[in-house]
């Protein structure tokens, strides 16, 4: 333990973390760079703070503050100590309705104070894209705006006192006319007051240096608002007391489309007299759908307000006559305006693909102009791309002339990184030229601050290291930000990755096969830490159950990306603390949809898995579930099942059966079927009946071994559709099609036995790849017929079909069966709407309730089974979310209460609050085992609701 750590864990409460995977989760925050800390601190109040400040002082070490990590410049990284403030200083204090004020510590995420405000009526104003994780001490660090600044401006602008540390340990409370000025302050301003007077751009947007302008007498000496932007260098955060606005009672959102970006741009400014709460705008090269939207080739979103919807819709009609557009739309629905709007808050993420995929970086991400200038500045920043051979999807806050951008940057060469820096230079000059500022809400960092010369003239950037010595002589906070600023192309948090391509399994086709870019994917901008989803979102159950960075999908890819640089994280593969990490991810692939950049982080983890124990004994979990097609197949063959679930009612027989397999001691063993859906397909004659299209039912473990009961009912709904249903080949050899049916009797006596199909399901999820393949390789050859006819593949159990059409492909990419295969592959809502379109559903009419399985989210879609359920008479919408026992997950030893949390997120509440009569629909057999096991309550899948509505 070096002095360091132990002087730290005499003098806090907090937790102090110098290990090894505290460290590597806060080497990097969502912008371009990397710095290592000696330490991570979680202090529990000011005191700690003032602790860990006089530790680090007495000791030279500098500190950075950090909230949840996801500033774009590189401010919230640091090679000292870092204050990590969501982990403890992440209360509410109170709101006052009457005063609209609330006083917040800094590491509350800022959706939480709008929840508990909106029950008053009111709300913070500014509302960055990040709102469900982004802090407020990180906004009131950044000054951050957000979509609502036309109409209530930056944080700043809400701030009214902030209870600051210094680094040499006085405790300042920061307000108007002076009040908590460090000494030597309000000199260093009467001294130079013509400069503040004239020196600063006059724009809602100006972000870049320190706002001394808001110490001017004629703006009141505001200390607190002169603080906010400051980035954590002149002092550390401990409470702040902020003012809240009146939330209009109703909304309407007007979409405008325009013929392009310019157009979009130019018409922004004439829009704001009519007091609008939001002029957004965002090119089509954004936009992976236009579903939904106006017409054109970009579009302004212009929200407006009123007490009632009539009001706010007349407001927002007003804009739309106002404006000329090419198309427009106004939404008054709620649901159908965060739909919209989501559009626009996932474009922090989806912009750092380009629409080919390749991939593009922050840098200068958030540059702002007077809102009049908007559209020549983007015509300028276009050709100036253009001339640098460089590609970008502008959008962002139109209304205040502020951009967001993510440029094709190669960060990873000499040439791309020195290019990189000829660029900066010269956007910093056009955005100069324009009046503009550097940044214009996401803070200066390493990003920009080395530009801010071109911004400033040398006099007031020696005013900023003049009032950066007053408040922290020391230079002990944040150093390398915004004064004496460390170069923009340094600490790149690329340069420790490999430039060779990492020997992998899986074939990582949207990253060119290489594993290295797929780590990359992650740029920190954290929706996976949200602490609630909201529709059929998935992402991340882990982090909601948990609320440690160590599982999320961020802290997780953070971990890998040290792995691969290897500094901090040194036996590569091998590594335990990736492992441990890695533990508690369901593998449910929320994050292959719901991350803005699609990080697939069940993928990465079946790989790390499979180098980890290569050539090693594995946890029993793996061979016990791993190999569960094995077993079950096995106790089939002999007719075991009433043996083996006898055994199982048997309290100390499964106690030791679970302890050997390495399953957790509260869960029940799921009890084996008595008959197989195989054995009873083959006792009804095993042909397909004559009708229509032919369909191949994939009879997978699940519904094979444990509940043939859907499987018998897909069987009696797809014929009841006038369907033709056979199941795969269990022979090989040429002209085989279903289960023991030929095209000639000489096909039969020289096909040879092969098995049964599976998936690879359970070995992925447990990252044995080698068996995998070999097992997904004979179902390729026993599908062979098969896939020379045109007959679809239905598979019922959601996680299996996600398999087929992800895993075997992205496993066996050298296999081109593999993707034929996979093209094959539909749910059974699917195969219903494309090969019966005319059959109509039996009327269950019925509430439904349940889970739309994490998988089918992620990978399948539920469009047809939305349908399917419509037409059936079946109402009300399944919740989002993980149920928590996720195939072998919610089983293994040392799970149980991460998978009861997860079901108790969504899942099981929405089943507590049903009405009487309703069907609880679970498609997928964890689903319904853990419903089962947690509430006693029968799940069904969508095939059994349907049979049993044909009677």
């Amino acid at each position: 333990m070096t002095d360091l750590e132990a002087a730290l864990r005499r003098a806090v409460r907090g937790e102090v973390g110098f290990d090894t995977t505290s460290r590597a989760l806060t080497t990097m925050d969502a912008s371009n760079y990397r710095r290592v800390p000696l330490g991570v601190v979680a202090p529990r109040d000011a005191d700690d703070v003032a602790a860990v400040l006089e530790v680090c002082r007495e000791r030279g070490v500098p500190v950075v503050a950090r909230g949840g990590g996801t500033s774009i410049a590189g401010q919230a990284t640091g090679t000292g100590v870092v204050l990590d403030f969501t982990r403890h200083m992440n209360r509410l204090v109170g709101i006052d309705p009457q005063a609209r004020t609330a006083v917040v510590q800094p590491g509350l995420v800022l959706d939480r104070l709008q929840d508990a405000a909106a029950p008053h009526g009111l709300r913070f104003g500014p509302d960055p894209s990040t709102h469900g994780r982004c802090t407020l001490g990180g906004m009131i660090g950044n000054n951050s705006c957000g979509s609502h600044s036309v109409a209530w401006g930056t944080t700043a602008d809400s701030v009214r006192e902030l209870s600051v540390l210094t680094a040499r340990g006085r405790r300042l409370r920061l307000g108007q006319e002076w009040s908590g000025a460090p000494e030597g302050l309000r000199e260093l301003v009467d001294g130079d007051l013509a400069r503040l007077r004239t020196g600063f751009p006059d724009l809602p947007r100006r972000i870049s240096g320190y706002a001394l302008d808001a110490l001017l007498p004629e703006k009141g000496a505001d200390v607190a608002r002169s603080f906010c932007g400051s980035e954590g260098t002149l002092g550390v955060l401990t409470e702040a007391v902020v003012r809240l606005v009146e939330s209009p009672r109703a909304r309407a959102l007007a979409v405008l489309g325009y013929a392009d970006e310019a157009g979009a741009a130019e018409a922004a400014a004439g829009l704001l007299p009519f007091g609008p709460l939001t002029v957004e705008g965002m090119a089509v090269d954004l936009v992976p759908s236009t579903e939904g939207l106006p017409r054109g080739g970009a579009w302004l979103f212009v929200e407006t307000g009123g007490d009632t919807e009539a009001e706010a819709r007349a407001r927002a009609q007003a804009v739309v006559r106002a404006a000329d557009v090419v198309d427009a739309r106004v939404v008054t629905d709620p649901a159908g305006q965060r739909t919209l709007w989501r559009i626009r808050e996932d474009a922090s993420g989806t912009a750092t693909r380009m629409p080919d995929g390749s991939e593009a970086w922050p840098g200068w991400e958030d540059c702002a102009v007077p809102p009049a200038r908007l559209g020549g500045y983007l015509r300028d920043f276009r050709r100036l791309l253009t001339a640098h051979g460089l590609r970008g999807t502008p959008y962002g806050h139109f209304g205040d002339g502020c951009i967001h951008v993510r440029i094709d940057f190669d960060l990873l060469s000499e040439a791309g990184v020195a290019r990189f820096r000829r660029f900066s230079e010269e956007l910093a000059d056009v955005v100069v030229a324009h009046g503009g500022s550097l940044s214009g809400e996401h803070g200066d960092g390493q990003a920009r601050a080395e530009l801010l010369p071109r911004m400033y003239d040398e006099e007031t950037v020696a005013l900023f290291e003049r009032a950066k010595a007053v408040w922290d002589p020391d230079d002990l906070l944040n150093p390398g930000m915004l004064v004496r600023p460390a170069p923009l192309d340094a600490n790149l948090r690329f340069s420790v990755l490999p430039r060779e391509p990492v020997d992998v399994e899986f074939g990582y086709p949207s990253d060119g096969g290489d594993f290295s870019a797929a780590v990359r994917r992650c740029v920190g901008v954290a929706k996976c830490r949200t602490t609630s989803v909201s529709g059929a979102g998935v992402m991340c159950p882990s982090y909601r159950a948990t609320g440690e960075e160590t599982h999320s999908t961020r802290g997780r890819a953070r971990l890998l990306h040290e792995m691969l640089a290897g500094e901090l994280v040194t036996d590569g593969w091998r590594s335990t603390e990736v492992r441990d990490a890695l533990d508690l991810c369901l593998s449910c692939k929320g994050c292959r949809s719901d991350c803005p950049v699609e990080v697939d982080m069940a993928t990465y983890k079946a790989e790390f898995l499979h180098h980890h124990y290569a050539g090693r004994r594995r946890p029993t979990a793996h061979y016990a579930m791993g190999w569960l097609p094995v077993w079950l197949r096995w106790a089939a063959r002999a007719r075991v099942a009433p043996v083996v679930n006898a055994l199982a009612s048997v309290r100390p027989l499964a106690a030791v059966a679970k302890r050997l397999g390495g399953i957790a001691g509260e869960r029940e063993v799921p009890r084996l079927a008595g008959e197989t859906f195989s054995r009873w397909w083959r006792r009804r004659g095993g042909r397909p009946a004559a009708g229509g299209d032919l369909v191949v039912l994939w009879p997978d473990t699940f519904t094979e071994h444990l509940s043939p009961s859907v499987g018998r009912a897909a069987v009696r709904v797809l014929e009841a559709a006038g369907l033709r249903v056979a199941l795969p080949p269990t022979l090989r050899g040429r002209g085989v099609v279903g289960d023991g049916t030929s095209k000639s009797p000489l096909a039969l006596l020289t096909a040879r036995r092969g098995g049964r199909v599976c998936c690879g399901l359970t070995y992925v999820s447990t990252g044995q790849l080698d068996r995998a393949r070999a097992v997904m390789r004979r179902t390729l050859d026993l599908m062979a017929p098969v896939l020379e006819t045109s007959a679809p593949v239905v598979v019922l159990e959601p996680s299996c079909a996600a398999a087929l059409r992800t895993d075997l492909p992205e496993l066996l990419h050298d296999d081109p069966r593999a993707a034929r295969l996979a093209s094959r592959v539909l749910t059974f809502a699917e195969a219903l709407e494309r090969h019966a379109p005319d059959w109509n559903p039996p009327a269950v009419n019925l509430p439904a309730v349940g889970q739309t399985h994490c998988h089918q989210h992620a990978v399948l879609g539920d469009a047809a089974d939305r349908r399917l359920r419509e037409s059936a008479g079946l109402t009300g919408e399944l919740s989002g979310g993980c149920c928590g026992l996720a195939g072998n997950f919610g089983f293994e030893d040392g799970h149980y209460e991460v998978s009861a949390a997860c079901a108790e997120d969504q899942l099981l509440p929405a089943v507590r609050e049903a009405p009487d009569g309703a069907v609880v629909l679970a498609d997928g057999f964890s689903c319904r085992t853990q419903l089962e096991q947690l509430a006693g309550v029968r799940g069904r899948h969508l095939a059994e609701v349907l049979a049993e509505g044909l009677e």
